[in-house]
């Protein structure tokens, strides 16, 4: 045995390889990943954005309000379930995690990584529905891309942000009760969450104004309106990153929480 063979590995290239291994797995199962993280946005982009309107029964320029939304959905959905859903597998019956817990690496860091892994997914979701949206929709008045650094940036955080509340999640659920996760959480979330209104449009409702604050995807989805459409009244700037960023850190600090007395039972 080498001296070399004896060496310690770094963190990174662990880091790097697990990373890899998930890509692989997320890359050979692509098409069942669209259609389980873009097929209800792009629904509502049929139904709302383009049947509709064409019956008169909404205005046309309601795409305008809708498109950020739409793709603010796509992001989150697939953030959260990239990592909620194989979190509940791997530490169900077959206990698959434990190969990944056995790398000579903090257990945190297989989390991190995770949490990682569901930011480059929720990026790949929202660029597969952008472009057909706007296929669908047509000619949307207000599109704008001048914002790339702030969409960047609301793609990021808003990726970090659900990826983490996915850690929590799938480490803090079992897998027999799934079901009740998307319909106690993420069902009310994507009804709540200013991604077919616009936020300043709930001054009508003052006090749902105010309660839906503590819905995440309200966050994302005034960033994207922000960022998309600047034209169409949003939250300010800096309170959504913020509040992403607060988000970020605090569902981190809860999913690792979670994930190390998970990995520990």
């Amino acid at each position: 045995m080498t001296a070399e063979s004896l060496a310690p590995v770094a963190p990174s290239r662990v880091f790097l390889a697990i990373l890899r291994r998930d890509l692989t797995v997320a890359r050979r199962e692509l098409p069942y990943f669209l259609v389980r993280t873009a097929l209800q946005p792009i629904l509502f982009v049929v139904v709302f954005g383009f049947l509709l309107p064409k019956m008169g029964m909404i205005p046309r320029g309601y795409s305008t309000t809708m498109l950020p939304g739409v793709v603010a959905l796509s992001l989150t959905l697939s953030a959260i379930q990239s990592v909620a859903l194989p979190m509940m597998q791997d530490f169900g019956f077959t206990k698959e995690i434990e190969d990944r817990l056995l790398s000579p690496v903090p257990i945190q860091l297989v989390a991190v990584e995770k949490v990682f892994a569901g930011v480059l997914q929720g990026i790949v979701a929202a660029l597969f529905v952008l472009p057909v949206a706007r296929l669908i929709m047509g000619p949307i008045p207000g599109l704008s891309f001048a914002n790339a650094p702030l969409l960047l940036a609301v793609t990021i955080l808003g990726g970090a942000a659900f990826s983490a509340m996915g850690l929590y999640l799938g480490t803090g659920i079992a897998p027999q009760q799934i079901g009740l996760m998307f319909s106690v959480i993420v069902a009310p979330m994507i009804m709540f969450g200013c991604t077919y209104y616009p936020w300043a449009g709930l001054a009508h409702v003052p006090v749902m104004k105010w309660l839906v604050l503590i819905n995440p995807l309200v966050y994302v989805s005034e960033g994207m309106r922000a960022a998309l459409t600047p034209g169409v009244p949003h939250m300010p700037i800096a309170a959504i990153l913020a509040a992403l960023v607060v988000l970020t850190v605090l569902f981190m600090w809860m999913g690792l929480k979670a994930f190390d007395k998970r990995a520990m039972s």
